[in-house]
């Protein structure tokens, strides 16, 4: 038994499709299809029910994907054992970031670290907070940037980065942009700009929103913060981000005030899952990211 035709049967499996697992994998569709067929030769069994429009696994199939999983794990370790065994300072992680950190926090880290392994390939992939949490768990990446909280923490180790407050930010003719601060309740009758539904933030506001009496008109939702500022200056809206995005914006068409009564905190952290077996790459991001947050006190 190939272990690349397991691979390729986990993938159909857990993607539902041959298409969307070709293209996850970068094969052709008859290739994957070929080597899923030869698995089921080999194991002498059907996995896959294939008269049905969207694709099934048999008994056989769930059988086979749960031991699959261990397998192609296990393998993966005694990998990354072996690697760390020979001193091989190389490796690849796999990153996640939401949109507001790549471009003022993690460049100069990745840089740095890079610099010190430049045989170790670091991926970063940029979604919502929400999809990132669920990557982590699924093994899809080995670390994530989240905004805290997240669901199911006990799941994770939690390593605080960054902590700073939420802003409003209106346009500089808004009726609110002289105001030193403001109260949530203040904002009842204005119509936000927000993240998307797979981003912590936007929960965070729109709890915080309830919280102070009233649901938010949204009249807007991106995954670009740059773009959503945009929008603020087109006045047609108002939105929230984080203190140190506001120091980005141009105060010659932006403001951006104090949020009190309550304040909301936005607090940055790398999470990781428990349990899971460190390569050496993984060891020595830990490491860095420890070192870097340390003297960046």
């Amino acid at each position: 038994m190939d272990l690349k035709h397991l691979n390729y049967f986990v993938a159909v499996a857990e993607a539902g499709s041959f298409t969307q697992a070709a293209r996850k994998l970068h094969v052709t569709q008859p290739s994957l299809s070929k080597m899923v067929r030869l698995l089921e030769e080999d194991l002498g069994v059907q996995l896959i029910d294939r008269s049905a429009k969207q694709i099934e696994l048999t008994d056989a199939g769930l059988t086979i994907l749960r031991s699959a999983k261990h397998i192609i794990q296990s393998f993966e370790h005694m990998s990354s054992e072996l690697e760390e065994v020979a001193k091989l300072k190389k490796g690849m992680l796999r990153l996640g970031i939401p949109p507001m950190v790549g471009g003022y926090f993690l460049p100069s880290i990745i840089e740095k670290f890079l610099t010190h392994y430049p045989q170790i390939r670091l991926q970063v992939i940029e979604q919502g907070g929400k999809s990132l949490e669920q990557d982590i768990l699924q093994g899809e990446l080995d670390f994530s940037m989240v905004i805290l909280p997240v669901k199911d923490v006990e799941k994770y180790h939690v390593l605080p980065c960054m902590n700073e407050n939420l802003r409003l930010v209106v346009h500089a003719g808004h009726k609110l942009a002289s105001e030193p601060s403001i109260r949530m309740d203040q904002l009842e009758h204005e119509s936000f700009i927000m993240f998307r539904e797979d981003f912590t933030i936007h929960h965070l506001i729109k709890e915080q929103c309830t919280a102070a009496g009233f649901e938010p008109k949204v009249v807007f939702e991106s995954s670009q913060w740059d773009f959503m500022t945009e929008m603020v200056a087109a006045k047609y809206g108002i939105t929230l981000l984080p203190e140190r995005v506001c120091m980005q914006l141009d105060p010659k068409r932006f403001a951006s005030v104090s949020i009190v009564q309550p304040s909301i905190p936005w607090q940055l952290s790398m999470i990781w899952k428990k349990d899971k077996y460190l390569s050496f790459a993984s060891k020595e991001w830990i490491r860095f990211m420890e070192s870097e947050l340390q003297n960046n006190k």
